[in-house]
């Protein structure tokens, strides 16, 4: 089993494809024939998703959905941190904050126009963590299902 914790840099408010980011940060991956990878946001104000990564106009719609959704304009009781605070953590509960993935022949195993995405539901909400724990069969592994 792999545990790592991977910081993502600061990215405006939006859905960002961080799929090269979590791969490069897990070289191990190429290293599970089989095997799952859970990814867990450590962030109350955005979250992870797996959508579209063909066309720019799918994350656009969902940005426009989630502004219409949860304005920034309601009069929110909990605004101590801005004006974007509260929108961000119904943002993040309507969606995931973690995510678990199949691993096979070493890389994830994501749909054609799949990916994995960063909801960052802030207006500057700096840089985020995710922990990535991966556990599978592995190359070179003869004893059956698990690490060793």
């Amino acid at each position: 089993m792999v545990r790592r914790e991977i910081t993502l840099e600061p990215r405006a408010k939006g859905f960002h494809d961080v799929t090269g980011e979590v791969v490069s940060a897990l070289p191990e991956l190429g290293h599970y024939r089989t095997g799952l990878v859970h990814l867990m946001i450590l962030h109350t104000s955005a979250s992870l998703a797996i959508t579209e990564n063909a066309s720019p106009d799918v994350l656009r719609d969902l940005e426009d959905w989630f502004s219409d959704s949860v304005p920034e304009s309601r009069d929110w009781a909990h605004s101590l941190e801005g004006p974007d605070d509260m929108p961000a953590h119904v943002r993040s509960v309507l969606t995931q904050v973690d995510l678990t993935l199949p691993i096979g022949d070493g890389r994830l195993e994501l749909g054609t126009w799949q990916g994995v995405f960063l909801c960052e539901h802030r207006d500057h909400g700096g840089s985020r963590r995710l922990v990535a724990t991966l556990w599978g069969d592995r190359d070179g592994d003869d004893d059956g299902p698990g690490d060793h």
